[in-house]
C-alpha cells in the first residue's frame, strides 16, 4: 500500500517539515506533488520521533501548507550507472545535460558508497603519470591515493586541473583501462563552458564522465556533486576493472555550502560557522579512494581546494590536510 502525505506543516527556506510520519529513513528520497500536477523531489535530512525535515531539491518556491502531496520512496537517492557515462555530461545529481538523452542502466547504487573494509584494501604501489614535474617528481600521485591540491585566491587551479585531465595516463600495461571522472562544484558558466570546451578541442572527454553544478544551482545539489562523481568512480573501478582518477573542485564551494545547509537546520555551529561534523563528512569523501583486493581497479582522488584570504589553518584545508596526509 501506498502512503501519501498530504500537506506541509512548515516551510523554511529549503526545508519543509512534514509532522505525525513514521516508517522512514534518514536519507529517505522523496517525491513532492504540487496541485498543479508538478513533481519536486526531496531527501529527508533529519528526523525526530514523528517529525521529518525535508531538503527540496528544486527549492520551496510555489510550495504552500496545503498544495503539496508527499510520497516517500523507501530507499536513498541512487545514481543509475553505466560504462556509457564516460564521454557524458551531468549535472551535480546526476541528470545528464548534454542533450544525448538518459543512460541505460546496467545497476543502480546508493550515491553515499558502502564504507571500504580496510582489511581488504591492497597497498598502493604504482602511479598515475600527470605529465606535471612538480608533482611526478616531488608528490608522486599513487593510484588508490588522494592528493589534495591547496590553490589561493587569483591563481589558476582551473588550468591545472585541465591539463591533468589532458595529460594523465597510466604506465601501458595490457587489460588495463583508465580513466577520469570530473567534479565541478559551484562553478560560474564562463568557467564550465572553459572545462566543456577544453575536453573536447583535447579529445579528452571520450575519457571523462563530467558531473557539473553551476553556482545558481541549489546547495542540496552541490552536496550530491561528490557523491554521484565518486559512486560513478567506485563502479568503473571496482566492477569493470578500470583505473579511475576523480578529480573534485572545488571543495571549498562544497564545504560552504554544507555550512548554509546546517545553518538551515539550526545546528549549532563549530569553527568560522562550519558544522560540527565537517571533518566526518569530508572524511567520507576522501576515503573512497583506495585499491581492493579481488579487483584489479583502482580509485584515485585529487580534490583542489582555494584557501580563504590564502589561510591554511582555514577549516577546510585544514581538515583536508589532516585526512589526506596518508603518505
Amino acid at each position: 500500500m501506498e502512503l501519501k502525505y498530504i500537506g506541509l506543516d512548515e516551510i523554511n527556506g529549503p526545508l519543509v517539515a512534514l509532522e505525525g510520519v513514521s516508517g522512514i529513513g534518514y536519507d529517505e528520497m522523496a517525491e513532492l506533488r504540487l496541485s498543479d500536477g508538478t513533481k519536486r523531489l526531496g531527501r529527508v535530512v533529519e528526523i525526530s520521533e514523528d517529525r521529518a525535515v525535508l531538503q527540496v531539491f528544486e527549492g520551496t518556491k510555489g510550495l504552500s501548507l496545503g498544495n503539496t502531496t508527499t510520497r516517500f520512496e523507501g530507499k536513498p537517492m541512487e545514481l543509475p550507472l553505466s560504462k556509457e557515462m564516460l564521454g557524458r555530461i551531468f549535472s551535480g545529481s546526476g541528470k545528464p545535460i548534454d542533450g544525448l538523452g538518459d543512460i541505460y542502466p546496467e545497476k543502480r547504487a546508493d550515491i553515499n558508497g558502502r564504507p571500504m573494509n580496510p582489511v581488504s584494501r591492497e597497498y598502493p604501489r604504482n602511479y598515475i603519470n600527470t605529465g606535471i614535474s612538480s608533482i611526478d617528481a616531488l608528490m608522486t600521485l599513487i593510484r588508490g591515493q588522494k592528493l589534495p591540491i591547496f590553490s589561493g585566491s587569483g591563481l589558476s587551479h582551473n588550468k591545472l586541473a585541465v591539463q591533468i585531465v589532458r595529460q594523465a595516463k597510466i604506465a601501458e600495461e595490457s587489460g588495463q583501462d583508465f580513466a577520469i571522472v570530473f567534479g565541478a562544484m559551484g562553478v560560474k558558466n564562463d568557467v564550465a563552458d572553459y572545462f566543456k570546451r577544453s575536453f573536447e578541442e583535447t579529445g579528452s572527454l571520450q575519457r571523462v564522465a563530467m558531473f557539473l553544478n553551476m553556482s545558481n544551482d541549489p546547495i542540496i545539489e552541490r552536496i550530491l556533486t561528490p557523491r554521484c562523481a565518486l559512486t560513478c568512480a567506485e563502479y568503473l573501478a571496482f566492477e569493470h576493472n578500470m583505473h579511475i582518477l576523480v578529480i573534485l573542485t572545488d571543495m571549498t564551494a562544497y564545504a560552504e555550502a554544507l555550512r548554509e545547509f546546517s545553518s538551515s537546520k539550526g545546528e549549532i555551529p563549530a569553527r568560522k560557522g562550519y558544522p560540527g561534523y565537517l571533518y566526518s563528512d569530508l572524511a567520507s569523501l576522501y576515503e573512497r579512494a583506495g585499491v581492493v583486493k579481488g579487483s584489479s581497479g583502482s580509485v584515485t582522488q585529487i580534490p583542489i581546494l582555494t584557501m580563504p584570504n590564502d589561510d591554511i589553518t582555514h577549516p577546510v584545508p585544514d581538515l583536508t590536510g589532516y585526512i589526506t596526509e596518508d603518505r
